[in-house]
């Protein structure tokens, strides 16, 4: 198999030959189709999450066929279509995994941080993490470039909104987005559908980005630091820049929430208790939990989701990267093609890089 594998923080990914593994016993061995580029893989590959298992295969949002299953395996079976996240396993036994709270788990492992991911040919995954995908027309199906990203940034992205609470109870609620890319432009389309509101934040100038918000559904799209035309319901920050915090408690009205939903975020600046007063509440989202996916998958049938993808020849991680920091992508990128040239690297509806 090849993969792109991180040997230490801070240096660029390094293609490497390895075995194809072994499924051990509860585990599937996939042959990977495609694999998202998420804002966590660039915490991990910069050294912001600070410890991963190394070396390490980075990738959690994988889309891939079964292969083989080990000992104790059911209800996968060969050639079906599987998806895997970023919770990769939980102990099972800590207060939180008996509470329902596994995404609290004490020690959980996580794919493409603490085990190998999906920037590969080939990918181990327990099946108890795994989830079925609807393959074929209909039922919420997608090719597997535009797949990928509801592995996780859809994932996060339902969380967050089902974490967002009373605010969006009923329809016609307004929920603000804060920064604008893979989550938000697949949580905007889920929003609109049921009902409610959505206001984009982006950074000032973003034409583009801003753009690209009112194309998927958002009523009003401008820079963090505008007032939008009506008071919100609730927030959710996907951008990992602590001053959105407050700017964010300004622009909820009495009773919302405000919903941090990354995994790494730059220090909240002090911010005056009148902005957090009347019962605004500031909450975080962790990881996630299998509740989450079987929910979210549950209602893709009733939505009419299109996810914007740019896809990558495997080889060509670091620039996926690259372009996801620097701001240079409209909706999310995805590594495809994994045993094929760059010349043959084709998903139909999307870009190639």
């Amino acid at each position: 198999m090849r993969a792109m594998v991180l040997e230490r923080p801070g240096t660029p990914l390094v293609l490497r030959e390895r075995p194809v593994p072994r499924p051990g016993p509860g585990d599937v061995l996939l042959r990977v189709a495609t694999c998202g580029v998420c804002r966590t893989d660039l915490h991990v590959v910069d050294g912001e999450l600070t410890h991963p298992t190394l070396p390490i295969i980075p990738g959690h949002e994988i889309v891939g066929r079964v292969l083989a299953v080990g000992a104790g395996v059911e209800g996968f079976h060969t050639n079906q279509r599987v998806g895997v996240p970023w919770l990769g396993a939980t102990c099972g036994v800590c207060s939180y995994c008996r509470d329902g709270r596994e995404n609290l788990c004490d020690a959980p492992r996580f794919t493409g941080y603490t085990r190998d991911g999906g920037y590969a040919t080939h990918a181990l995954a327990d099946h108890r993490y795994c989830f079925a995908l609807p393959d074929g027309a209909g039922g919420g199906a997608l090719d597997d470039a535009h797949m990928a990203p509801l592995l996780c940034a859809g994932l996060i992205g339902w969380r967050s909104y089902r974490l967002a609470g009373e605010g969006m109870a009923g329809e016609g609620r307004v929920l603000g987005l804060y920064g604008f890319g893979a989550a938000a432009h697949i949580l905007t389309q889920v929003a609109v559908q049921q009902g409610h509101r959505v206001f984009a934040f982006t950074r000032a100038g973003d034409a583009a980005s801003q753009a690209f918000a009112r194309r998927v559904g958002a009523e009003w799209a401008g820079a963090a630091d505008a007032p939008p035309p009506a008071p919100l319901d609730a927030a959710i920050i996907f951008a990992p820049v602590g001053a959105l915090v407050p700017a964010a408690l300004r622009t909820v009205r009495k009773g919302g929430r405000v919903v941090c939903a990354g995994i790494h975020m730059s220090d909240i600046p002090s911010f005056p208790y009148a902005i957090l007063w009347e019962e605004r509440q500031l909450v975080s989202v962790a990881n996630l939990t299998r509740e989450d996916a079987r929910s979210f998958f549950a209602a893709l049938p009733s939505l009419d989701l299109k996810t914007e993808v740019t896809v990558y020849p495997l080889t060509r991680a670091e620039d996926a990267l690259a372009d996801l920091r620097t701001g240079r992508l409209q909706g999310a990128a995805v590594l495809g093609c994994a045993d094929v040239d760059e010349k043959t690297c084709l998903v139909k509806g999307s870009r190639l890089a």
